[in-house]
This record gives C-alpha cells, structure tokens and sequence, in this order.
C-alpha cells in the first residue's frame, strides 16, 4: 500500500500539527519501531511504552529530523533505540540477551557525551559505523541496530563466538576513536 504521504510532507504536516500525517507516519514505521524496541527490552508491555515515547518525541518535535542527513527510517529507529536503552537503565535490568550485548549498546551510547541530539539523528552513527572495515561495521549492525546477542550474531555469521566479542570490542573502540575525532573537529570549526 502507497503512503499517504512522503517523508518529508509528512514530517512538515507534523510539524504543522496535522494528526493525519502522524496516523501516517505511525502506520508506515510503528511496526519497525515496535519491533526494534521489543528485540532490546525483551517484553511488550514495555516496547509498546517506547514505541510510544518515540512517536510522541516526534509529534512534540523535541528532535528534527533533517532529510538531507538521512532516511526517515533510520533516524525513527535511533530515537527508538535510544529510548529503550533509557527504559532498560530505568527498570534497572537488562533483557534476556547476553550481558556483553547490552554492554556493546551502553558503550555505544555513552559516547555521546553529552551532545546526544547530534548522536540520535543517526546520520553521524551511519557515517561511523560505514568508515569502519567491513566486517566491524556489519557486527556493529547486528549487535547495535538488529539487537541481535552475540550468540546470535556468532550463529548468523558463521564466525566464532570468541572472535565475534573480540571485533565487536576493536569495532566499538575505533568508533569511539572516530566519535572522538568529530567532536574535536567540531571543536575546532565551531
């Protein structure tokens, strides 16, 4: 079925208060974004609360999303993200993954630093994680965006589960070490 609307009318209908495009915007991405928020709480009761929370932060605008940086998707399931780890730190436990996947997320996410809205559009994650070789940024992908545990990824993969932790960990210090460089770079221009 064909979207009411694009993207970036529906994003604009928002901004401007229109209920139908955020009908829209829910029916074309809530599934994802529910599906995304279970797979890292582990419990509906709770990946509904953040499918919510995330549509919610996109009626009240308290992020904006910016075409030009990426896909309306993407940016959708980093606040999704994003959100769910929140909620897990909230409930203080940790989903039925493994400890060293939460952790991989938690590391991930404390690289903001402070400066999260630059971090939650996405679009600086993507570029990231894309200048990473090849195979760090697809176990980055699996471990970070498709929440899967290492056991899984190991599995998918066909890559030893001792392997699989070690380039996570190398993949997740050299994004640091990127994330690092940005913000210097960002220091330095601003």
């Amino acid at each position: 079925m064909q979207p009411l609307f694009d993207d970036i009318e529906c994003m604009m209908r928002i901004a401007a208060r229109d209920q139908q495009a955020f009908r829209a915007l829910y029916q074309e991405y809530g599934k994802a974004v529910y599906s995304l928020a279970y797979r890292v709480l582990q419990n509906g009761t709770l990946a509904e609360e953040v499918t919510q929370d995330t549509f919610l932060k996109v009626w009240q605008q308290k992020t904006q999303w910016d075409s030009q940086k990426g896909k309306l998707r993407n940016w959708l399931l980093t606040i999704t993200h994003f959100t769910a780890i929140d909620r897990l730190r909230q409930e203080k436990r940790q989903p039925n993954l493994h400890p060293e996947a939460i952790e991989d997320l938690e590391e991930l996410s404390l690289l903001t630093d402070g400066t999260e809205s630059l971090w939650q559009d996405g679009t600086l994650l993507h570029l990231l994680v894309h200048q990473l070789p090849g195979e760090m940024s697809t176990l980055i992908d699996l471990a970070f965006f498709r929440g899967m545990s290492h056991g899984e990824i190991a599995s998918a993969t066909r890559i030893p589960l001792g392997t699989v932790k070690t380039r996570l960990r190398s993949g997740i210090q050299r994004l640091r070490e990127l994330w690092l460089e940005t913000q210097a770079q960002q220091s330095s221009h601003g």
